[in-house]
């Protein structure tokens, strides 16, 4: 087989998030335009196109047609796991937010600041792009007093609220980090969930942005205490 032009190649990749396993394929189905000039003058655009798919570590690769590479392709559209995660998720991070605006005025430091700082830097975009998600995938969004708090690992309770919006220097301090840790810990919970439950691959890079993201800042909150 002749090796196509570099301008008559398209890849194609099948993300493989985690432990998804509606996402199963071991392999990235590599799409590419077989015809190649031979000298004839013919039009190489009216070759017709395979599919490589390479085979699991010590498997054979085959070959597909354009049609049967796309029905190999896995359903990532959303299921109630996805659009559960997501729904959830915009709430999770609104309370985090709640807590870390408390944080110019009542902290001690300008350690406790600084993270307060960084975590709403990061997560005010991903509300937004969740809730735009929801709109466009069907699903709902509200607030963090919208839903059930103890349905969601790591959500403070209200009591818990008051008292951190009571404290101040020192106490503010411990607290924060205290509920913190809880509720990055219960983020990164939810997050392993729908990776084993969900299946759109959006989702799925959210999730695993979350347990590496979240994951760091429980190490660095942890140390700070």
């Amino acid at each position: 087989m002749c090796a196509s032009k570099d301008d008559n190649a398209l890849v194609f990749s099948s993300y493989r998030v985690a432990t998804l396993p509606a996402l199963a394929l071991t392999a990235s189905l590599i799409l590419a335009l077989t015809s190649c000039d031979d000298g004839s003058g013919s039009d190489s655009a009216s070759a017709a196109p395979s599919v490589i798919a390479p085979g699991a570590p010590g498997e054979k690769a085959t070959t597909l047609s354009r049609d049967e590479a796309a029905k190999a392709l896995p359903d990532d559209s959303p299921n109630p796991a996805d659009l559960t995660y997501v729904t959830n998720m915009v709430a999770h991070h609104q309370q985090a937010l709640v807590m870390t605006a408390l944080a110019d005025s009542h902290a001690s430091g300008e350690q406790v600041r600084a993270l307060a700082a960084r975590i709403d830097a990061a997560q005010g975009p991903e509300i937004d792009v969740m809730e735009a998600w929801l709109k466009t995938n069907g699903g709902s969004h509200g607030t963090a007093h919208d839903h059930d708090h103890a349905s969601m690992p790591g959500m403070a309770t209200a009591a818990q609220l008051a008292a951190l919006r009571e404290a101040r220097g020192a106490e503010f301090d411990r607290q924060f980090l205290r509920l913190m840790i809880t509720h990055h810990r219960g983020a990164v919970t939810m997050a392993t969930d729908v990776l084993t439950h969900g299946r759109n691959v959006q989702v799925g890079e959210w999730a695993n942005d979350v347990i590496a993201q979240q994951s760091a800042e429980i190490a660095r909150m942890r140390a700070m205490g």
